[in-house]
């Protein structure tokens, strides 16, 4: 029999008694002694979260990052990957030589052509660089100087579910931990009063549906599951059940969270269980954000003109404005990491008008967010990734009009970018054939991103690991990976 289904058969209130009755007044030493009574300070640092001794490996040019996710895989042709020759190619069919044996969803496979779709947006030149962005993009386009756009990323599937579990964790399969928790779990945070690793889910403007989001994207797998994502909700109370009821004062829930503390200890003592121990970290962190949350989403402090900087919608509850801006809260605030997940971008038909509403939720709100950073000095620590699950096919599924077409998934090439701790500036990396459907020179893994995030933070890719169903296991995997240092100051 299992040991732990055992100890728990034969606790009889008697055993309870006989192991604990006289530990009890222990408890009271445990409300006087606070933290070291309960097992919270067992680092040196005095952190919540410390990070894993040896780490990081080298010094690090990103303390936190802000990893801006558009779910649904946006068009690289409608943003980032200017493509005019193209304008001679409408309605014409993709040359069977561009697509070779290259697989195809079974959303367009059965298409009896496959007619070239040129963008519908005008792009141009910005900044000292130079680097080519289409119009949805003007406001994050003003900081081209800043950013280094990746032009050849590609993943290894083709629907979006287990592309979107690609993209956080590097496996196409659920179970394992993702970007955010792997940095919670070797980083730590600066933070004791906020989770290592928050996630917003902004609503979002396009009439297209949108791809579910599985907690899997956020999620600590095989890790500890204090270093899973805390996803703060977009409306109402950010985090349901956090504030007690109004009839139990904060020195009886203190007193409380004590007595549990102590009992859990007193269990871990007996079972060596760490999700145990994983228990009494929750509920001393849910005791902290109950003022550190809603002191957290007041945005009351804000000048106008910081609000006004990130649009309209930033006083809105839920908009990828507000989200962009607490994103920023976060991150001076200690966070590590800060995940916004935008839904919408799945655009296989009626792309000319649902992409302009989706830039329209997400445009402003990164410039500005950008901006911003960089007026508090927080940008040259700050990393921020911005990206979907995979890019978009250069032929329209279903009809093709002048004014209107759509696009399936393509996960040979699509584009990201990275701005902030560490990066170079101004840089565009890689280059696709005329068609955008081929990377032509550097192509990059997805999990190429993944180790360059990591190295950027201060960490060996390869040497950060975590024993898993027998292996070392690791978020850039088992196979040859190398960070994109060209893109690296």
């Amino acid at each position: 029999m299992d040991p732990l289904l055992e100890s728990d058969l034969l606790l009889s209130r008697r055993l309870f008694f006989g192991h604990s009755g006289l530990r009890l007044g222990g408890l009271a030493l445990a409300g006087l002694m606070g933290k070291k009574a309960l097992g919270k300070s067992e680092n040196s640092t005095g952190l919540v979260y410390p990070p894993l001794k040896g780490l990081p490996n080298f010094p690090a040019k990103a303390k936190a990052v802000i990893y801006l996710h558009m779910n649904g895989g946006p068009s690289q042709l409608d943003t980032w990957d200017y493509k005019p020759g193209l304008a001679q190619w409408f309605n014409k069919d993709l040359p069977p030589s561009v697509r070779g044996e290259q697989r195809l969803t079974g959303m367009t496979s059965k298409q009896a052509r496959f007619p070239v779709a040129p963008s519908a947006f005008r792009f141009q030149q910005y900044g000292q660089c130079g680097m080519w962005a289409s119009e949805l993009l003007s406001h994050t386009a003003q900081h081209a100087d800043d950013i280094a756009l990746i032009k050849t990323v590609r993943t290894n599937a083709i629907n979006h579910d287990p592309a979107c579990t690609f993209v956080m964790t590097g496996r196409e399969v659920p179970g394992y931990a993702s970007l955010g928790s792997w940095l919670a779990y070797g980083l730590g945070s600066e933070s004791n009063d906020l989770p290592a690793f928050v996630v917003l889910t902004p609503n979002w403007s396009s009439r297209a549906s949108a791809q579910a989001l599985f907690t899997r994207m956020w999620s600590s797998g095989f890790l500890p599951g204090k270093y899973s994502g805390v996803a703060l909700r977009a409306v109402g109370d950010p985090v349901l059940y956090l504030q007690d009821p109004c009839e139990i004062p904060p020195a009886q829930r203190r007193d409380q969270l004590n007595t549990l503390s102590a009992l859990n200890a007193h269990r871990f003592a007996q079972l060596g269980d760490p999700e145990i121990q994983n228990r009494i970290s929750q509920y001393e962190m849910a005791f902290r954000m109950q003022s550190s949350v809603p002191e957290l989403t007041d945005l009351s402090g804000e000048s106008r003109a910081t609000l006004e900087s990130y649009g309209p919608d930033v006083e809105k509850p839920g908009s990828f404005a507000a989200s962009a801006l607490l994103a920023r809260r976060l991150v001076e605030r200690g966070v590590r990491v800060v995940q916004i997940l935008h839904r919408g971008w799945d655009q296989h038909g009626n792309l000319p008008s649902d992409i302009r509403l989706q830039c329209q939720d997400t445009d402003q709100p990164i410039g500005a967010l950008l901006n911003d950073l960089k007026q508090r000095g927080l940008l040259e620590s700050t990393l921020v990734v911005w990206g979907g699950e995979f890019g978009r096919t250069v032929y329209s599924q279903g009809t093709l009009t002048k004014t209107n077409y759509g696009r399936d998934h393509h996960p040979r090439n699509f584009c990201m970018w990275m701005a902030g701790g560490g990066i170079k500036g101004g840089v565009t990396f890689g280059e696709t054939d005329d068609f955008s459907y081929n990377a032509i020179e550097n192509p990059s893994h997805l999990n190429d991103v993944n180790a360059t995030i990591l190295t950027l933070c201060g960490i060996d890719h390869e040497r950060l690991t975590y024993k898993f169903q027998g292996l070392d296991a690791r978020l850039t995997g088992v196979e040859k990976q190398r960070p994109i240092r060209e893109v690296m100051v």
